[in-house]
């Protein structure tokens, strides 16, 4: 058995990029702009009625806590924005999630390696009837690939696609053994 190793041409492969993406559902710019005003409404108030032992600070204290909360309606509105940008694809062989806003992250999950997949949501989420769904790979701690902004039945639908690939493709890439 001689091994062969032939190189490929870059231009030749797939391009990612131009995979067509399914934006996520709409719901979860709001439900995203609910759990950062939850975690930034904590962090000003914080900021606020936090006593101050240092008069210099205490003067200064409610343009701290205004700062803080400028800061906070500025990172719901990028979140917001960030998160109507997400999109994800299905493709034959692999599942596609992008995200970010000043930094684009594209996640390509090969089936192949794909072992698990579990669905998800917090009590905010469930309120705007969205569901996370978690894919897992061999040896992760946690989920390789998270995607967020699914609505329920579109979550299901996702999983059970993957799920039916997940059965079939040991049979398609297990080798067929020797008959005698």
């Amino acid at each position: 058995m001689t091994f062969d190793n032939p190189s490929l041409d870059p231009e030749g492969l797939p391009k990612v990029e131009h995979a067509p993406l399914t934006p996520v559902s709409r719901r979860l710019a709001p439900c995203q702009a609910v759990l950062r005003l939850i975690h930034w409404a904590f962090i000003v108030v914080v900021a606020w009625v936090f006593p101050v032992q240092h008069e210099l600070l205490a003067e200064w204290q409610p343009w701290l806590a205004a700062a803080v909360a400028g800061l906070g309606v500025i990172i719901i509105a990028m979140g917001w924005v960030e998160a109507r940008g997400r999109g994800y694809g299905l493709r034959e062989h692999d599942l596609i999630y992008r995200r970010g806003l000043l930094v684009r992250r594209t996640q390509v999950l090969p089936l192949v390696r794909l072992q698990h997949v579990e669905t998800l949501s917090n009590p905010v989420e469930r309120a705007f009837g969205l569901v996370r769904l978690a894919c897992f790979t061999a040896g992760g701690r946690g989920a390789d690939l998270l995607l967020e902004g699914l609505s329920a039945e579109r979550a299901e639908a996702v999983k059970r696609h993957l799920l039916t690939r997940l059965e079939a493709l040991p049979s398609a890439i297990s080798p067929k053994p020797d008959t005698p």
